[in-house]
């Protein structure tokens, strides 16, 4: 390695293993080195599982000029509910707010419903007086005199971190503002999170939840990312390190430190932001984008480019439980409990079931041979031939058959059936709950998925790509390189990005254009304040205008595109009728009503050296030289086959073949169904095309 080279490294701390993907690109060729590695994640210490994998690839830490880094330690923290002790300061009047909630609960006819229990009990609910109007008008001045007192309780009850929500605060956050940095003054050792801070969107619930459940990861947040930090620079890191967020960008530590609960669904994000950018790559604008992990899969639709984000996202939300709300910009996606490690199991009307439940990393599916005595959809896949027990987990592994084979008899035998058929009845049935995720986020919103290409990663995701798409009439199945470690790669192709919003209700017509346009100057000025105090190029910051437009007096928005400068009469026309179309494709219909702008949603990315991937070299060696054998590959619906077995890592561009196939990787297995062909292309992604669909 020398100075004529960028190194970029990224790390996805995964609940079982830590991803790396290292990219060193020369200066002067183009020509790019690619390592990837992954080690195993080592809680409550997550940052020494990023260190020991970044030791497994050899990666010089004092050499690499970027790290993007992405974790599920603030969603573990949530549902493991590991978080700090947290007290939250409210606007008098308003301290039962998030115990209130909604009520539009899922299981709504259920009597002996309950809702879910608030992070932050009543005894740590106070409330200070004070008020502001929806019009960012004093009404009640704001009285602190009460504060001592209360920060006074908060010491005695063993209270770790604090958070602000006032009323209205969305409009004028002054009052929070005074309040936080009376807070601070009294008790400068206690992390303090005000609503503001996080969001400018109105929903009070929604906002006082969001800004609670940051102040509990937020102690735990910190921690883990300033002993990284500290890792690194320990040595000889003396790049760039960033940190991936929810809503496909990355951002500064000090940044994500402070506001953690933006890192929510961090992974889950990188790897569709990934998805995206492998579509522009090689001209596939529409793509639906699946990640298959040991414990869940999860999906996301992508349209001409872009990534849906929304801010109505909750955590824990089921048929059962109305959940939490998090209203920071998140990824649109849905996500079941199907995985590699999801277990099948029969319920008491002798129907079989695959998951929501899981192995995991420990015991793991019978075939780790450390005690799983479960069938699990991973030792289905072995025992139908489509794993190779001798290649389990890239070679690292032999798959232990006799357990797999117990494993299978618990779903065999109360069913009488044969482990073979028991075993394409667990495949078949995580096959279709998948494919209603699938269906959650396309047909459900309008889309037809045989538009779209199906791109499938992660662990699992190869896998069961090509009976997802025939199921669904999709014709393109999509495997990108390194599949295994995508959401890793995906970092990598990020740029800095943060989503500011500003509400505002306003009739949308012509008289009150100079309202949204004045808004829009503020919050654009703002932003380009905070970026300059950051010391970030204000040269290379683009902006996104979006707006927020329902009819009249509805409850719910539709984002729609602004367009750049000034909004006038003309560009009214168009955002209009963009609102009307856009919002028969969600609702299959359309009103002959007002239309109203409810808020402003601005996206401002900043170009940071993003990873711009270049072309595979081919040596023109044929695909037999991939060729390791053949073997018996039970295809569920299509049969029993004698398929191909390929080396994945022997495969260059330009390389075709046809099914039925396997291609193995050290990460994944890729299965290739009858009558598919398979070529390579220029960046080393695996084309699957449907013959037939």
């Amino acid at each position: 390695m020398t100075s004529n080279s960028i190194v970029r490294v990224a790390t996805d701390v995964g609940g079982t293993f830590t991803d790396l993907v290292y990219f060193r690109t020369d200066k002067a060729t183009g020509a790019q080195e690619v390592v990837t590695a992954k080690a195993d994640t080592t809680p409550p210490n997550f940052e020494r599982g990023v260190l020991n994998v970044m030791n497994k690839g050899a990666v010089a830490v004092e050499q690499v000029d970027f790290v993007a880094h992405g974790t599920t330690v603030v969603i573990n923290a949530l549902t493991e509910r590991k978080g700090a002790k947290v007290a939250l300061v409210t606007t008098r009047g308003f301290r039962d707010s998030i115990e209130i909630a909604r009520g539009n609960r899922p299981d709504f006819f259920n009597l002996a419903y309950r809702k879910p229990v608030p992070f932050v009990p009543r005894y740590l609910r106070r409330e200070v007086p004070g008020r502001m109007t929806y019009l960012a008008q004093e009404r009640e001045p704001l009285d602190l005199s009460g504060l001592p007192a209360i920060v006074d309780d908060f010491r005695r009850e063993g209270v770790e971190a604090i958070a602000v929500c006032l009323l209205h605060s969305y409009a004028n956050p002054d009052h929070e503002l005074r309040t936080v940095a009376e807070l601070r003054k009294l008790w400068p050792e206690i992390p303090v999170v005000a609503s503001h801070q996080i969001t400018r969107e109105w929903r009070e619930y929604e906002r006082t939840n969001t800004a609670v459940l940051s102040a509990y990861v937020q102690p735990i947040a910190e921690r883990y990312l300033r002993a990284l930090e500290k890792g690194l620079k320990s040595r000889g890191f003396a790049g760039q390190l960033y940190v991936m967020q929810s809503n496909c960008g990355v951002d500064t530590i000090d940044r994500s430190s402070a506001v953690p609960i933006t890192m929510v669904e961090s992974g889950p994000a990188s790897g569709f932001w990934g998805a995206a950018e492998l579509g522009r790559l090689i001209g596939v604008p529409n793509v639906l984008a699946l990640d298959i992990g040991g414990t869940t899969a999860k999906c996301s639709l992508i349209e001409r480019g872009q990534v849906r984000i929304m801010t109505d996202y909750w955590i824990e939300r089921s048929q059962l439980s109305a959940g939490y709300p998090i209203m920071v910009p998140v990824v649109d996606l849905v996500e079941i409990g199907n995985g590699g490690g999801s277990i099948a199991w029969i319920d008491d009307f002798n129907k079989l079931h695959v998951g929501p439940r899981s192995a995991g990393a420990s015991p793991g599916p019978a075939a780790y041979g450390r005690g799983g005595t479960s069938a699990t959809t991973t030792d289905a896949n072995i025992a139908l031939g489509r794993i190779n027990p001798h290649f389990f987990c890239g070679g690292t592994l032999e798959a232990d058959m006799g357990e797999v084979e117990r494993a299978l008899d618990t779903v065999a035998k109360p069913l009488n059936m044969t482990r073979a058929e028991a075993a394409r009845g667990i495949v078949r049935i995580a096959n279709s709950n998948m494919v209603n995720a699938l269906k959650l986020v396309s047909m459900n919103r309008g889309h037809d998925p045989r538009d779209f290409a199906l791109v499938a990663f992660g662990g699992g995701g190869p896998m069961h790509a090509v009976a997802l798409a025939t199921e669904l009439s999709m014709s393109h199945v999509i495997v990108p390189r390194g599949a295994d470690v995508f959401s890793a790669w995906g970092m990598l192709m990020s740029e800095l990005r943060r989503d500011y919003f500003a509400t505002r209700l306003v009739s949308f017509k012509a008289a009150q254009l100079h309202v949204i346009n004045q808004l829009c100057n503020r919050v654009i000025a703002g932003v380009l304040e905070q970026f300059g105090a950051e010391r970030i190029a204000i040269d290379r910051v683009r902006f996104e205008v979006l707006g927020k437009f329902r009819y009249e007096n509805q409850e719910h928005h539709v984002e729609i595109g602004l367009p750049d400068g000034i909004l006038d009469a003309a560009g009214m026309e168009a955002v209009s009728a963009a609102f009307h179309a856009a919002y028969e494709r969600e609702y299959t219909y359309r009103l002959e009503a007002p239309v109203e702008f409810v808020g402003l949603h601005l996206i401002a990315r900043a170009d940071i050296g993003k990873l711009e991937p270049a072309r595979m070299p081919a040596t023109g060696r044929k695909v037999t030289a991939a060729l390791k054998g053949r073997r018996e590959v039970d295809y569920a619906l299509e049969g029993v086959h004698s398929a191909d077995i390929y080396d994945g890592d022997l495969l260059e561009p330009g390389m075709e073949l046809a099914g039925p196939a396997v291609i193995e990787t050290r990460g994944t297995t890729v299965l290739v169904h009858p009558h598919n062909k398979v070529r390579m292309d220029d960046y080393g992604n695996i084309h699957i095309h449907l013959e037939g669909v």
